[in-house]
Order: C-alpha cells, then structure tokens, then sequence
C-alpha cells in the first residue's frame, strides 16, 4: 500500500514538474580575439560579429535572397529616400524591448527613434575615438562635424542633447538623416548592427567606462559570459519580439539545407537557447575540436587540412558519411599588406619611394602563397574590389597580380636602393640601411606567410624581420601609425566596393585607410562615385580609383579569400549570407541526434 501510493506521489510529482527539455547550444570558435562590444568602439569582425547578435540596426539583409536584398528589421517599412538621396526618414516598429538591466531599474524598456539617434550622436563624441566616424564625415550628416569641433575647440564634453539636422527625432518612433552629398548607398550603413546597432543612453551611462563589457540591446541575445580572449557565451534574450523564420535558400546551396530551411518555416526565432564562442588561434584545435563532435560549425575550414577534409573542393567521403555539411562562399574581402605613409623608410610619394614599394609588391610570389600557404583557397588581387562587390572590373589586370623578380630589382637598382657597404644586403639611396619590419601574429598561418615574405624579400636582397604580437596589440600599434607594414583583411558589410576603395580616402586615415594614405586625385574619383548611381560611368571611376592605388602602392594587395565552413548533421538550416553576421538566429539544432557527450551541455 505504501509503495503504491509513492508511485502516485511519483507520477503527480513528474505531472506537475516535467523534466525540462535540454537547452540548444550552438558552439563554434573563433580564430582571433575579439576586442569589446561598444559599436562604436571597435572594428574587428569578431567583435561586431557579437554585437550583432545583440544590438539592433534598423535593416537587415534578407538571410537567403540572391541578389543580396535589404528588408526592415526594426522598422515598420523600409526607410523613405528623398530623389536627391540626401535626406532618409526611419520609422521604427513599436513595441521592441531591450533586454532586462539593471541600468533600466526594474522596468521594461523600448526601444523608439532616440535610440538610433543618440547611437548615432556617439560616433562624434571625440572621448570614443570612434573607427567607423569616416563612414558618417564622409556622407556629411549635416551639423554633427561641426558640433564636434566646436566642443572640441571649447574643449567640453560632446553635447548629445544639441539638435543638429542631420540626425534627429521627429516623435517616438520616427527619425530622420540628412546628408550634405547625395549619396544613394548610405541606406547600407543602416544595416550593419555592429557599427549603428541601437545603444539606450540610459545604459551607456549607467555603464560609463564599463559599457565595452556591457552591450544591451534588443536582437535575439544577451551577453551571459565574457571571459576575455577566451570564451563568449550569449543567451536567449526572453524579451526577444515575435519573428518566425521565413527565410528562402540561396540556390546554390545543398539540397538537404533547402529541405532543412523549408521544415523550419514558421518557428520562432532564435531556435538555440545558448552560444557559446570560444577563442582558439591555432588551426589544428580549432579543427580537431569540430571533428571530434565539440564545436558545431567551423567557420573556414584551416588552409592546412583542406587537402583532407575537401579534396578537389569537394567534401570528403569520410565526412559525407558523418552526415557533415559544406558550404562554400566567396568573401566580400581583400587580404593585403600595408606600408605605412608616414615612415620614414617605406613612406612618402617621390618616385625611389614609389619604386621601393612596387619593387616589394613585385617580389612577393603570390601564386605561391596561394598553393602553398592558403592551400588555393583565395583567388589574386588585381586591385581592393572583390568578385562579389559592386565595382569590380573582370577586365582590370593590374601589377598587383605579377611575380617578377628581375623588375623588382631593376627598379631598386634604378632608384640607388643597392648593397653599398658589400654585406649582401641593400641599402637606402643615402647609403643608411634599407630595413623593413613586418607585424605579424603567432598563429600558424601567418607564420607561412611570414616565411613566404621572409623568402620572397631575401631572393630580393632586402632585409625584413618579423614583430610578433597578439591581433589586438597590433591593432593599437596600428591606430597610432607605430607599425611599418602589417597583413590583414578587410571585409565588407555591403555588397558594394565603396568600402574597399575608402582603404585609399584621406577621410578615412586610420580607420579604413591604415596605410595613411593621402592623394588629391584618387580624393576626387574616390567622391565622385560615391554620389553616382550604380552604373557604367560608376563602375569606371571605381576602376580608376584603383589604377592609382596600384601605381602608389600603399598597399599589397595579395587575395580575395573563398571561405568552406562545415556543419554537424545536428545542426539545421546551417547557411551562410556574406552580410549577416549573427547567423546563429537562423539555425536549429536536433538535440535528440547529437553525441550523447553533449547532451545537456
């Protein structure tokens, strides 16, 4: 009698206590630190990956359209665009809550128009030193540039509360933009939460110093953990809006993604409970860690094992069998070097400069790097422009694409760069050293690259060391202009070269434009094509604008990267759009089907 009215006890318990379902935890790594999260701090991709996934901007790329395709995310409609393109009026979808925080005291907080504005505001507060300022001078958002100066010339804190035409709230849920040139692609810069994701002033100063460690906002996630250079975990934000997936399927994509994304229709988004980010720089972890069921997505499969995990580009059969998924991706990206401008040894703009840096360019063996460093995985640069932007000419071939060696000597020999004191090594024109320094980091690949200049520049009797340091030192070293010449990507948030020709615009020294570079006629192409319309006589200016970044070389521009990420056969719906970078909204993951190691988890 007793047992059986404990086993009632049991099934009354079980009836009013279900066992909770296992929480979905998408786990991926990546292969370089992130910095913070205030977007108007940081620049990396790896931090404005995360923010993404947290803030808000106002558009958002449709996830699977092709072409490329713009769409509202927290706006009721997309944006109103006068005919000049010089004014853009958002009205924002009310009923969008940030996260919980403490810096709202208790109460649920919406989100509304000042919100963008403000956000907006921040990136001319010159206490932020803000890397994505350009973006907004550049279009001349009327009275913001001159408001900063102003202040900074009294030397007083950036007052927010000033009302400038070019940003301002015109009630609650409506605001407006006003530019001084017409500029038909400003709308894109609305799309990148990274940079002009929604920040609440409330938070920014609750946070002060802080608010790099605190981002808060209204997407899909929270910030749970940080653990900094090592591990990222976002939650499911519980005050999240109501969006169900709708997304189509790129039609190149896998059949079994297409046959996934149609059984999702309809869910509620996000469909993961958990992210969890860990930071591994070396390959071979980051790689194992996947194959061993750790990770469920690899993001660029490492050069190094390409041979094995995808013969011929093709996934191999072992994988196949794992029920492993491949998608294969050109990048909007430029992988390059830079020279900076103002050193004294690589910069300047007389011709034995010039000559020194297109000797250099001419020297380094780019077919090589690409067999054997990037494992063929990256097609050659002619120019900045990419495949997939907007700009790029299938016709311009440039010298940035050629190997040859007795050119690049015979330039050094024409311009006095030859070894005067007999110890095998050039020398400067005046007879001092011809010394370069190379910032590179520790990880594996970049020490291939590093042992391909190292090679390259030896063959051309130039001498190079190497300053190793982690990504985010560099980056300072960068901003400050302490380093001489530095390899790194650049990677788009439109699909529109614009970007990648702001490397070469004086408005964006420093930011974009980490060589300093500083030419009034690249200046005038560089602003001519940014008011024109998508066209012939666009496309041409573009083509120019890079001729002379060719012919001035502060730059190396050596690949356009083609990306293979994999998937675990428990995650569902795995796609990739080059310009959303919170993908984890748009997959599921099949607890029932993963490795029982990590159920629970």
């Amino acid at each position: 009698m007793k047992s059986k009215s404990l086993l009632t006890a049991l099934l009354l318990a079980c009836a009013l206590h279900p066992a909770q379902a296992a929480d979905k935890v998408l786990r991926y790594a990546f292969k370089v630190a992130e910095t913070g999260f205030d977007p108007v701090q940081v620049t990396d991709i790896y931090s404005k990956a995360v923010i993404a996934g947290i803030l808000d901007a106002p558009l958002e790329y449709d996830f699977g359209a092709r072409p490329f395709k713009l769409r509202p995310a927290t706006l009721k409609a997309m944006p109103e665009i006068s005919a000049d393109f010089k004014t853009i009026t958002f009205h924002v979808q009310p009923g969008i809550y940030f996260s919980d925080d403490p810096a709202f005291g208790g109460k649920k907080r919406e989100l509304v128009a000042a919100d963008y504005v403000y956000s907006l505001k921040r990136h001319y507060d010159p206490k932020l030193k803000s890397g994505n300022l350009y973006l907004l001078e550049n279009a001349r958002l009327l009275g913001l540039s001159e408001l900063r100066s102003e202040l900074m010339k009294a030397k007083k804190p950036f007052d927010y509360d000033r009302e400038v035409e070019g940003a301002k709230t015109l009630d609650r849920y409506t605001f407006q933009v006003k530019l001084g040139v017409s500029d038909p692609r400003f709308i894109y810069n609305f799309s990148d939460s990274g940079t002009f994701g929604a920040v609440a002033r409330e938070v920014v100063e609750f946070y002060g110093d802080k608010i790099m460690e605190h981002p808060v906002g209204t997407n899909a996630f929270q910030l749970a953990e940080w653990r900094r250079s090592s591990r990222i975990v976002l939650e499911k934000n519980p005050n999240f809006r109501d969006l169900r997936y709708a997304e189509t399927v790129p039609p190149e994509a896998d059949p079994r993604v297409k046959a996934e994304a149609a059984a999702l229709q309809g869910r509620k988004l996000p469909m993961v409970d958990r992210v969890v980010i860990e930071i591994i720089e070396e390959a071979q972890p980051r790689w194992l860690s996947f194959l061993r069921g750790e990770f469920d997505v690899i993001e660029e499969v490492p050069a190094d094992f390409t041979s094995i995990a995808m013969p011929n580009n093709r996934l191999a059969p072992n994988l196949a069998r794992q029920g492993i998924s491949m998608t294969r991706y050109p990048r909007a990206d430029v992988s390059y070097s830079y020279f900076n401008m103002q050193d004294p040894i690589v910069g300047g703009y007389t011709p034995d400069k010039i000559a020194l840096r297109r000797a250099i360019n001419l020297a380094v063996d780019l077919d090589k790097e690409i067999r054997l460093v990037r494992r063929s995985q990256a097609v050659s640069s002619q120019g900045p422009i990419p495949p997939v932007s907007f700009g790029f000419n299938p016709e311009f071939k440039s010298e940035m694409s050629e190997f040859n060696l007795a050119k690049a000597k015979a330039l050094l020999e024409l311009y006095g760069y030859t070894d005067k004191d007999g110890d095998g090594w050039r020398d400067m024109p005046d007879g001092s050293p011809l010394q370069l320094e190379y910032a590179t980091t520790p990880d594996a690949q970049n020490r291939q690259l590093a042992e391909q200049w190292q090679k390259n520049m030896d063959a051309l009797g130039v001498r190079m060391k190497f300053k190793i340091a982690k990504w985010p030192e560099h980056l300072k070293s960068s901003n400050a202009a302490k380093l001489q010449m530095w390899g790194l990507g650049w990677v788009a948030s439109t699909p529109d070269g614009d970007t990648f020709l702001a490397m070469g615009s004086s408005k964006s020294k420093g930011n974009a434009n980490k060589a300093r570079f500083e030419l009034p006629a690249f200046e005038a192409l560089y602003d001519r094509q940014s008011t024109l319309p998508d066209g012939p006589e666009r496309a041409r200016l573009m083509t120019d604008a890079q001729r002379l970044l060719v012919a001035y070389a502060p730059y190396k521009f050596h690949v356009h990267r083609i990306w293979t990420d994999m998937a675990q056969p428990w995650v569902k719906g795995y796609s990739r759009n080059l310009f959303v970078r919170d993908f984890w909204k748009y997959v599921d993951i099949d607890v029932a089907a993963l490795p029982k190691a990590n159920q629970g988890q």
